[in-house]
């Protein structure tokens, strides 16, 4: 398999996964068993912690999507710039949040062996949370 047709069915996964799709066997069609998932926030490696991971993070989802950008492959790797909405009810009133990131994808025999997502974690999650809000905007204007 060629490595824009294993980005395609990267960006096709991001776009149709959330709680009620989410499936090992889904996961297992694009990822290897041996993956090696990675953000600011975790470090994961193998397809069922990878389920275990999704499956806990789109529990409380109520919704999610991503708008790919732009992309770059070449024979085992590529890379690909992202705008994620998503609505928590726990977050930011429950109204949309978007965050822009980029993921790194290594690939071998046709899956992702490798994943690491780039993002600022604060306007992901920290910001969101009232308190936490407050201190990070806090110090954001003494260091500016």
């Amino acid at each position: 398999m060629q490595s824009e047709q294993i980005l395609e069915r990267f960006k096709q996964l991001y776009n149709t996964l959330d709680r009620d799709s989410l499936t090992f066997e889904l996961l297992n069609a694009v990822y290897g068993d041996d993956i090696q998932f990675e953000d600011c926030f975790h470090n994961i490696k193998g397809i069922e912690s990878l389920f275990e991971y999704f499956d806990n993070l789109y529990e409380n989802v109520n919704y999610i999507h991503f708008d790919f950008e732009n992309h770059w492959v070449d024979e085992d790797s590529g890379m690909l710039t992202w705008t994620m909405s998503y609505q928590h009810p726990k977050l930011n009133g429950g109204h949309l949040i978007s965050v822009k990131g980029a993921s790194q994808l290594d690939f071998k025999h046709g899956k992702v062996v490798r994943h690491r997502d780039y993002f600022d974690g604060g306007a992901l999650l920290y910001e969101h949370i009232p308190l936490l809000k407050r201190i990070i905007f806090f110090l954001k204007n003494r260091l500016a």
